[in-house]
């Protein structure tokens, strides 16, 4: 057990410095920050000087090695537009993501695993068809195309609730709505699929030759082994969370993490980005953990392995 943590620790250390390289490079190669932030038409000695105070003229490998040396001591670098320090920037608009990714994951879970539960006991009803349009539909459908036809119907058709901001809860239904339609889709065909899956092994019919009820049969011998591949799909869901608001939160001017990634890789914000690609990192490497110690619950066989190692 102790190996098989250290080797998740080595792999998410790994992780946290391919993230950081893959930033450092691309930000640095995809376009000069004191020309995007200080315009075209500066002053070169207004360029030059911004480039000296930010460490820019340094050579690549040299700064590569800073900006490690100040990761590995938790500085995060400050923002070269808000003067501000970068971390404290990200970590200030995560409350905002947070109130409407998380509602979102509920219905998610909520919605689309009993519906997909549904389908498969089930197969070729109504509700099963509806279970696989609705599953289409999430695939297909791009959530700034979803977000900009909701907000054609509800806010410009009907009025009913207010096109962007954050001034009340009205205006975080539109976005927690684009945000869940086709997670719901997702996980509805997911969880359909594995519980197709688990319906058709020899241990659910020895289950019911031996006189178990159908009710007995799925909660106690079908679910739980459907389980482990959703809870797979859930820790995704989950460690995507600020990663997948960046398009949905620019259509619905809601400030949170995601809208500051639009606008600090516009902007070339360095450490900005850096800062919010690492924290990215950090909750999908989290994720990952907390869904292998699931497994352990959901299947002791698992955990039964891991102990021997």
């Amino acid at each position: 057990m102790l190996n098989h943590i250290l080797i998740r620790l080595v792999r998410a250390f790994l992780t946290l410095m391919l993230v950081m390289t893959f930033a450092f490079l691309v930000l640095r190669l995809s376009g000069d920050p004191a020309i995007i932030l200080l315009g075209p038409d500066a002053p070169q000695d207004a360029i030059n000087a911004f480039r000296e105070r930010w460490g820019l003229n340094d050579p690549l490998w040299k700064q590569y090695l800073a900006y490690i040396a100040q990761v590995l001591t938790l500085d995060f670098g400050v923002s070269m537009r808000d003067q501000v320090p970068a971390l404290e920037l990200v970590m200030s608009r995560i409350p905002a993501t947070l109130a409407i990714t998380v509602p979102a994951l509920i219905l998610k879970v909520a919605i689309g695993i009993p519906a997909g539960v549904y389908a498969a006991l089930h197969r070729q009803s109504i509700a099963d068809r509806g279970v696989i349009t609705l599953s289409i539909f999430g695939f297909t459908v791009p959530s700034f195309v979803l977000g900009l036809i909701l907000v054609l119907i509800f806010a410009v058709t009907l009025g009913w609730l207010p096109s962007g901001g954050q001034d009340s809860w009205r205006h975080a239904i539109l976005p927690i709505a684009t945000l869940s339609v086709g997670g719901i889709g997702i996980m509805a065909r997911f969880s359909r699929s594995a519980m197709i899956e688990v319906l058709g092994q020899p241990y659910i019919r020895t289950a019911m030759a031996k006189g178990l009820s159908w009710r007995d049969v799925v909660w106690k011998h079908a679910l739980p082994n459907a389980a482990v591949p959703i809870v797979t799909l859930l820790g995704f869901m989950v460690g995507s969370l600020i990663a997948g608001a960046a398009v949905v939160e620019s259509i619905f001017s809601w400030p949170g993490v995601g809208r500051l990634i639009v606008t600090s890789v516009a902007n070339r914000d360095l450490a900005v980005v850096q800062s919010l690609l690492l924290v990215i990192a950090c909750s999908m490497i989290v994720a990952n953990f907390l869904v292998d110690l699931a497994y352990g619950l959901l299947d002791p066989r698992l955990r039964s392995k891991r102990a021997a190692h």
